[in-house]
């Protein structure tokens, strides 16, 4: 982009005389700046650590859609999609474009949205922090040369995390502010240094202009693909196992967290991957480990004061530590970007109850039942107010605050994608058997990957199976490499009968939270869940 362009483009923001521009730097550069700028330091692997302060985590709370022409009759306004008056958003965006024009110096980042040329996006950040930028430069997918040249931006994300709002003044829930135009094509994010509100504003966007614009299905999923072009999509909410088992060294990864779905195949949204890392070693998960080097971005973990060793056990600051890294830090992944259709859906839930099947073999109708249901469960004692025991976490589509349309939105073009193209869909249970969180142990990890193996490979399609008498799920008799006790949770518990009452429990809650979908689909779909 050129100088004139990049000052239009500033000055439509309101930035009409910003400090120094820096503009594009690259990875190395950006690090440089963040440690001159005190925003991180330099870990023992060569990866910026950096710290993003009370808020560990999204804002979802904070999060806000401009009710205007766009959306007034398309989005699905509620808990998730809260509407917010043009005339705030206007307030604010002139706010924090003042504050960033009295800051010293900022930085502009210009990437894309979309690995197929037919649906990509060109997004520009404007970022008061360089640690941001180099976050957004590793986590998007970066243009050529060539393509700067004559870039011009679709969005814009404009992050002030030093610029707090005033609720009372500004008609805002806190001091944080998140916020997506989608007239005038801007994310705005305020009081907040998470740099995955970044990633998950456009991923956003994306939800809600592939459907109406394009018609393709966009997927809070990562994906891979073996010798034999076996695409499989991991459909889970955060800590199911979506990153690591899709970062499988017998097979190619294509993205772990963002795509969509053409008539030609899937494609990733990003360049690049954001791995949660609590726990993270050499042994269980080594694609990812070694990943976390120079150019990487590592955020709350702890360091060493003196080695500066990353202690990734240590959830002192949070269990939410994140690593962003560009795609190519894995080896053989699939740089382009894209892939044909899918063979095997994976949908991942980490049952902290302990009583799903560890794997089932889903029908059609069990597949929209479980997509619309979105359920893992958040452990107690890892968020304030969660109790002794876990909660159950019912999040649509695998990806709740995301979505901007109706759910069933989504899960048609699931089910429409799937009858199309014949994919067999299995539901994956990634959490404790033998006890719920606490009293069981969760699920050896190298177990899970033989399922997974077997499900994708089509060793489960025709495989002999029992019938779940909780869930009504088709549960495989024998999975090469898994003990047969595994397979069955009933039996890793020492009392049965505790078993039996806390599926029913579980059983119960899926079929409370699936009420309100049941007037929007068909009888065998509402059919399809837990029994009585």
């Amino acid at each position: 982009m050129d100088t004139l362009t990049r000052k239009r483009s500033l000055e439509t923001l309101g930035i009409l005389s910003p400090g120094r521009v820096h503009e594009n730097l690259p990875a190395a550069r950006l690090v440089e700046e963040a440690i001159r700028r005190r925003e991180g330091i330099l870990a023992a692997n060569g990866a910026l650590v950096s710290e993003t302060g009370e808020r560990t985590g999204r804002s979802p709370d904070d999060k806000f859609i401009v009710e205007n022409g766009a959306t007034r009759d398309r989005v699905d306004w509620g808990s998730v999609n809260r509407p917010v008056a043009q005339e705030v958003f206007n307030g604010l965006l002139r706010k924090a474009a003042a504050y960033l024009e009295s800051r010293d110096e900022i930085f502009v980042l210009d990437a894309h949205a979309g690995a197929d040329p037919a649906y990509t996006l060109n997004v520009q950040i404007v970022a008061e922090r360089a640690w941001h930028a180099l976050f957004a430069r590793q986590l998007f997918r970066r243009p050529t040369p060539e393509e700067l040249e004559s870039f011009e931006p679709d969005w814009t994300v404009v992050s002030a995390p030093g610029f707090r709002t005033d609720p009372d003044r500004d008609g805002t829930n806190s001091d944080v502010f998140v916020g997506v135009d989608f007239e005038k094509r801007v994310v705005l994010i305020c009081g907040t240094e998470y740099a995955g509100e970044i990633k998950k504003s456009i991923f956003t966007v994306l939800n809600f202009v592939l459907p109406v614009e394009h018609g393709v299905f966009p997927m809070h999923c990562s994906a891979n693909v073996g010798r034999e072009g076996d695409v499989a999509l991991f459909f889970g909410l955060s800590g199911t196992g979506k990153t690591s088992l899709s970062a499988d060294p017998e097979r190619r990864l294509i993205g772990d967290d963002e795509h969509g779905w053409t008539d030609r195949g899937i494609f990733n949204f990003e360049g690049g991957c954001y791995a949660k890392c609590i726990d993270l070693s050499p042994e269980k998960e080594p694609q990812i480990y070694n990943a976390i080097r120079f150019g990487a971005v590592v955020e709350n973990v702890v360091v060493d004061e003196r080695t500066r060793e990353v202690d990734f056990t240590d959830a002192s600051r949070t269990e939410n530590t994140r690593a962003a890294y560009p795609l190519e830090f894995i080896e053989g992944a699939v740089l382009e970007g894209m892939a044909g259709h899918p063979k095997a859906i994976l949908f991942l839930t980490a049952d902290a109850f302990g009583v799903l099947p560890p794997i089932s073999r889903l029908s059609p109708e069990q597949a929209a039942y479980y997509f619309l249901s979105g359920y893992t469960a958040k452990l107690a004692g890892t968020e304030a107010g969660l109790g002794d025991e876990p909660q159950a976490t019912f999040s649509t589509c695998f990806g709740a605050p995301f979505l901007p349309l109706p759910p069933t939105t989504y899960s048609g073009m699931l089910q429409r994608k799937m009858r199309e193209h014949n994919v067999r869909c299995y539901l994956v249970n990634t959490g404790w058997s033998g006890g719920p969180y606490g009293v069981g142990e969760r699920i050896d990890i190298a177990h899970t990957r033989a399922m997974v193996r077997a499900a994708i490979s089509g060793e489960l399609a025709e495989a002999e199976t029992r019938t779940d008498p909780h869930f009504g799920l088709k549960v495989p008799l024998r999975v090469p490499g898994v003990p047969e006790e595994v397979l069955n949770p009933r039996e890793t518990w020492p009392d049965r009968e505790a078993y039996d009452e806390q599926a029913k429990r579980l059983a119960a809650r899926f079929r409370e939270n699936f009420r309100r979908f049941e007037e929007e689909v068909s009888e065998e779909v509402r059919k399809a869940g837990p029994k009585d």
